[in-house]
């Protein structure tokens, strides 16, 4: 028996890999977070598997239905939304599997902050604009966050900023971040990104804080930041360049 934790992608039924698709249909179980995972996704699930939205269970109760599906000797598809790399809360879960002896393994998953790009149709890598990206989050109600992360220090750096679970906190976002990039710095929000809602809002620094009111975005939102969000007229990259030697393999 095996838990398969499942990157279950950022919304849209199809974003998801064809390994998440075979290992779904091959569990007896299935848990998922059912304000995040769509049901066209549970529809890859086999007609008599057991479906258990955990939204509502705290970790205990998470585990037990994990151990439960242990001692019966079912694999479990425990979908998590977005990817498994960041903000998942694998790691908690997969200590106390450790614990227990129980087998499992990572399938990854499109990320939120990936579909917001494709979202906005940007590139958040821009030749000579942009060669870095950050993935933080704004932790003003959730985990705190550990020293030397705060947004400050890392706005300081220029790059391309992810900022997860932040929305409600847009106000004070703008404020931390202005004295790093500028009024006038790109800034767009992506909520629900790949889903049916999606809503984009594109803006400055200036102005995203207003708009964000206006739309009513509080939850389920990626905020990108930086340079690259507007990049016209940049070089090309190396990577294709005519003056790049070409050696054969």
């Amino acid at each position: 028996m095996t838990v398969h934790f499942i990157g279950a992608g950022p919304g849209a039924p199809d974003l998801i890999t064809v390994r998440a698709q075979r290992l779904i249909a091959g569990c007896p179980v299935c848990l998922y977070a059912g304000a995040l995972v769509p049901a066209e996704v549970l529809a890859h699930a086999p007609s008599s598997a057991r479906l258990l939205d955990t939204q509502h269970l705290d970790l205990d109760a998470i585990i037990g239905e994990l151990a439960g599906a242990h001692e019966r000797g079912e694999d479990v598809a425990r979908l998590q939304s977005g990817d498994l790399s960041i903000y998942s809360a694998v790691a908690e879960q997969a200590r106390r599997l450790d614990a227990l002896g129980i087998p499992w393994d990572l399938t990854p998953g499109v990320p939120a902050f990936a579909a917001a790009a494709a979202a906005l149709r940007r590139e958040l890598t821009v030749p000579e604009v942009a060669q870095t990206v950050i993935l933080t989050r704004y932790g003003k109600e959730a985990s705190a966050m550990p020293a030397g992360e705060e947004l400050a220090g890392l706005a300081a750096h220029r790059a391309t900023l992810a900022i997860h679970l932040g929305a409600q906190a847009i106000d004070e976002i703008v404020a931390t971040l202005l004295p790093h990039y500028g009024e006038q710095c790109p800034v767009a929000v992506v909520a629900r990104a790949s889903w049916p809602d999606e809503v984009i809002l594109r803006a400055t620094l200036a102005t995203i804080a207003a708009d964000v009111h206006a739309a009513g975005v509080r939850r389920t939102a990626t905020i990108l930041v930086g340079p690259a969000l507007a990049a016209e007229g940049f070089r090309d990259s190396h990577l294709y360049s005519h003056a790049r030697e070409r050696r054969s393999r």
